[in-house]
């Protein structure tokens, strides 16, 4: 069995526009020790992030108890050229038509075809191991409803605020054996 822990960033700071190098809020850095709480134990010995610095900052505490380095793979980052206002929570017609796009950005289907990929590459070199994966909302999402079929835009929206959010999913194989939502912080 491959276990693989799922850790959807820590609140972000917004008012930094730059978007890959958004830092977490104080409330957020405070809120990664959830993530070492829920983890502790659990024999992970492999760490990805999206190269987003609030995804690897979120899981960075954990990691380093451990004595594990984390790798980044680009084909685990957020949804490329969100803007405000432009998300899935504003526009659940997007859930609904996952190959629109607009002119700057990344459709949903392309969102998810990547973070697939790099979960599948992942799933093969590191078959039995326990993995730790840092990563976004809308990326997560899209990997819950590629291996879940009854995940959905309301279980999304549900997760919206959970800051961080951990999710383990177990394999035998590529096959998905059980997804257990462990814990998050946030309403």
């Amino acid at each position: 069995m491959t276990r693989v822990f799922f850790v959807r960033h820590a609140e972000p700071d917004t008012t930094v526009k730059d978007d890959r190098n958004r830092p977490l809020t104080e409330s957020g850095i405070a809120s990664t020790s959830i993530v070492t709480e829920i983890l502790n134990g659990r024999d992970i010995d492999v760490a990805f992030s999206s190269p987003y610095k609030r995804s690897i900052d979120t899981i960075k505490a954990f990691t380093d108890s451990i004595d594990i380095q984390i790798q980044t793979d680009e084909r685990f980052r957020e949804r490329g050229g969100g803007m405000p206002g432009q998300g899935l929570r504003n526009n659940p017609e997007r859930w609904k038509s996952p190959n629109w796009k607009n002119e700057w950005g990344e459709s949903i289907a392309e969102v998810k075809k990547r973070n697939i990929e790099a979960l599948m590459d992942v799933l093969v070199e590191y078959e039995g191991h326990n993995i730790i994966v840092g990563t976004h909302g809308t990326a997560l999402s899209t990997i819950l409803d590629y291996l879940s079929p009854e995940y959905g835009y309301d279980d999304f929206i549900r997760m919206m605020d959970w800051m961080p959010n951990i999710i383990e999913i177990v394999f035998v194989g590529k096959d998905v054996v059980a997804i257990n939502e462990l814990g998050h912080h946030g309403q």
